[in-house]
């Protein structure tokens, strides 16, 4: 009698997933690098994405027809802000509340670009969140190579170990006032060193009135079964994936020195 209430006890407190066709973490770069403009224009591409009958449609057309999503800003080490914590979406009043959250978020950028802290922030949210996705894939946006934290290669490689798809958004605006902490070839950067897995992708942003088609098409592309890849890129083993690490330690030897 002792064994079965013990049992009973066990599955009651058991805490069963609930299944959905892809569980996405979309992080968002929020660095330094990025402008309140800019900052709102994310925002915004991705509220209009998320409720734009496209993105809705792909949804609806998979195996079980609903998704789980987390929307979270990220900049460097330990400076993740997570903006919609994991959470169902399945109707058209899903997508709104959610795009509600993204939109009317007014935080402020910080310091850093650490790719690799926002990957192993997303490995450990992907395992501790209450759902099981037939896929799970991790969607990141940046202005600009990793330049703190663990290099991201290596990071990026384990989280392809642990079954996640890495999908990249480089933003690549032309006259940007940062750009001595970015590089001319980010979308290069992103196929090298940042994407990895099954159909993984990089979709480019070149200009900032191409953000949010270029969202809408990206999340699509996320949602299908079997995704295409959307942009060619050559590829290099011999590049450096260490690039931003050894512009921020340039630009902060001459910041010492101009003192």
């Amino acid at each position: 009698m002792r064994l079965l209430s013990l049992i009973l006890c066990v599955l009651a407190s058991v805490s069963y997933a609930e299944e959905v066709d892809v569980e996405l973490f979309l992080a968002v770069d929020m660095s330094q690098s990025m402008s309140f403009e800019e900052l709102d224009l994310q925002r915004q591409g991705y509220a209009a994405a998320l409720t734009s009958p496209e993105v809705l449609h792909a949804i609806e057309r998979g195996p079980l027809g609903k998704i789980a999503i987390t929307y979270v800003e990220w900049a460097g080490v330990g400076r993740m802000r997570t903006i919609v914590p994991w959470t169902r979406l399945d109707t058209p009043d899903d997508a709104a509340e959610i795009a509600e959250e993204i939109a009317t978020n007014f935080e402020t950028t910080q310091r850093g670009t650490s790719m690799s802290s926002v990957m192993f922030f997303a490995a450990n949210s992907f395992e501790a969140n209450k759902f099981r996705g037939l896929r799970k894939v991790l969607d990141i946006s940046g202005d600009g190579p990793n330049n703190t934290g663990p290099p991201v290669a290596p990071t990026r490689d384990r989280l392809l170990t642990q079954g996640i798809i890495i999908n990249g958004l480089p933003l690549m605006p032309h006259g940007r006032a940062w750009d001595e902490w970015s590089i001319p070839d980010l979308d290069l950067y992103y196929a090298e060193c940042v994407i990895g897995g099954p159909g993984a992708f990089v979709l480019p942003v070149r200009d900032w009135s191409e953000f949010s088609r270029a969202v809408r098409r990206k999340l699509v592309l996320e949602l299908a079964a079997r995704p295409a890849q959307p942009e060619r890129l050559w590829r290099s083993r011999s590049y450096d994936c260490l690039v931003g690490e050894k512009i921020w330690h340039r630009n902060m030897r001459l910041d010492f020195f101009s003192r």
